[in-house]
């Protein structure tokens, strides 16, 4: 497990800007086959509303490069429970976090907790069950995606738009790094870039251009009250610490423009990203958001908005059959009760969510060290977390040899 860990970690698939996605595509095949199970790598296909604006945006090299899906199966029939993961990563923060290490039980390295060692670890849970012969009532999926740090609209999405996914299925866990919950919920999201339009000008004839700096500041101004009252809602699900409950707004995540000190800027934008709990609905909050800009628009300001990404709150029941699948079977390897937590963040499982699949996350690391200079993953969390999938599945799709 270690081994194939580095060696994932060691691919530098950055995203952005989504390079080396072949490479790890491979990499993950060839250690698919190596535990005797058939794997395939399909090229994920680009979607139509995409395949005009990835030509033709800056970046278009990017949006357009290849994505691909490594997928194995064990067992067969209709019943399927979805083991998912997501090979890209985030940039690095760092010199060297491509250079994996081994260190008192732990490796270290740029998407080791998130979520390579996440991968590897599914990886065994199925290689487990092969091994043992355990007769299963139905199938696993391994299913291993590109592009989940860029909102999956070119991975996860892209799948279900194009039907390769089964809907119907009995389950789906994914292994992000979940610090020992179980993140049977997650908060929705609506991201938006405004750009401010203007004229630019000399600085010393600034009175004849239109600075779109000062018109974004505008528009920041109106956002900042919206997030007042957006910050006075807290969700009812579990989340630690108690300040992480209160619904989000957050405005300049990414922000820029202008050309130089002394010119005018033509152009300014800043980012929106508006994260919703599951008790908020998504088109409700979206439309806000839009509503307060088109008003701005009105009262003179050009503005110019793109959405980046948007995607529903997800919830499941803790009584659900997975979810106590799941929570047994770590009890029983662990000896500990899992806590069940809201993901503070966005995660694939709302994919599953629209087919009515059920999806939880557990995975070894911690979300505290994930897109940080010191990212790394535990090897006995990994193995726990593989044997606690292992037996998951084991007990979902049972199979009494007697009949």
């Amino acid at each position: 497990m270690a081994e194939f860990t580095k060696e994932l970690v060691h691919i530098q698939t950055e995203n952005p800007p989504a390079q080396n996605y072949r490479a790890c595509a491979e990499a993950l095949a060839r250690i698919i086959r190596g535990t005797g199970l058939h794997a395939t790598i399909e090229k994920i296909p680009v979607p139509k509303h995409l395949r005009a604006a990835a030509s033709s945006a800056s970046g278009g090299a990017s949006r357009t490069e290849p994505r691909y899906l490594v997928r194995a199966t064990l067992g067969s029939g209709k019943r399927a429970l979805y083991f998912h993961g997501h090979y890209d990563v985030v940039p690095a923060s760092r010199p060297g976090q491509f250079q994996p290490r081994e260190r008192n039980g732990n490796i270290f390295g740029r998407g080791a907790a998130d979520m390579k060692g996440g991968l590897v670890t599914m990886l065994y849970a199925v290689r487990a069950l092969k091994d043992l012969c355990i007769a299963l009532a139905g199938r696993i999926e391994l299913v291993f995606v590109p592009d989940e740090e860029t909102g999956g609209e070119r991975g996860t999405a892209a799948l279900f738009e194009s039907g390769a996914l089964a809907p119907g299925a009995i389950g789906m866990l994914t292994a992000e790094p979940t610090g020992g919950a179980i993140w049977n919920a997650s908060r929705g999201a609506i991201t938006l870039r405004v750009t401010a339009k203007g004229k630019t000008a000399h600085v010393g004839l600034s009175f004849r251009g239109i600075n779109a700096f000062e018109k974004m500041l505008v528009a920041a101004r109106a956002l900042e009250k919206e997030k007042q009252r957006i910050s006075a809602r807290k969700t009812k699900f579990r989340i630690e610490p108690a300040a992480a409950r209160r619904s989000i707004l957050l405005l300049g995540g990414r922000s820029e423009g202008g050309t130089n000190f002394n010119a005018v800027p033509a152009e300014s934008s800043f980012t929106i990203d508006r994260r919703i709990n599951p008790e908020e609905n998504l088109s409700v909050e979206k439309n806000r958001l839009l509503g307060i800009l088109q008003r701005l628009r009105r009262g003179g300001i050009e503005l110019e908005t793109e959405i980046l990404q948007e995607g529903n709150s997800v919830a499941v029941e803790e009584t659900q059959p997975l979810a106590r699948a799941l929570a047994g079977s770590i009890r029983e390897i662990t000896r500990r009760a899992p806590r069940f937590e809201m993901c503070p963040g966005l995660l694939e499982t709302r994919f599953y969510a629209r087919q009515k699949i059920p999806a939880l996350a557990f995975g070894p690391g911690l979300l505290s060290v994930s897109h940080g200079p010191n990212e790394f993953v535990s090897l006995c969390e990994m193995e726990h977390c593989g044997a606690a999938y292992a037996l998951t599945a084991a007990r979902l799709l049972h199979k009494d040899e007697s009949s």
